[in-house]
């Protein structure tokens, strides 16, 4: 059994004080994803109602359009943890290549992998 799509949920905190530096370098990374990205299916930013906690969904094509996107966006993800976020959690859903493992640790980043157990089949008639 594998999954259509290589998804990946991002959980990150605002520093104190720094809420609208954060909303403002969201933008950039939303930017270069969406100039550069091109196995990106969902990129979609949520704030807590307190403005402390953010929390991405992402879904790509495959693992390899993940790495894309990670490199894409790597300068203006590394000027977001450098002034305005911190605490990046990450939790990936499916098969996880040896490269995105890799990618992780050199990041830096606190993950989770999950994988898949049973998924929902479109009916047939």
């Amino acid at each position: 059994m594998t999954m259509a799509t290589f998804e990946v949920r991002a959980r990150l905190r605002v520093r104190d004080g720094k809420l609208d530096g954060f909303k403002r370098q969201a933008t950039e990374v939303m930017r270069q994803a969406r100039d550069k990205d091109s196995g990106t299916l969902t990129y979609d930013w949520f704030l807590s109602q307190d403005g402390t906690e953010c929390e991405v969904r992402e879904a790509y094509v495959d693992a390899e359009a993940f790495i894309e996107h990670a490199f894409n966006v790597r300068e203006a993800r590394d000027a977001l943890f450098a002034e305005f976020a911190e605490g990046h959690k990450m939790t990936v859903y499916g098969d996880v290549p040896p490269k995105v493992i890799e990618l992780m640790n050199k990041v830096g980043v606190d993950y989770t992998w999950f994988s898949l157990l049973q998924q929902l089949e479109p009916a047939t008639t």
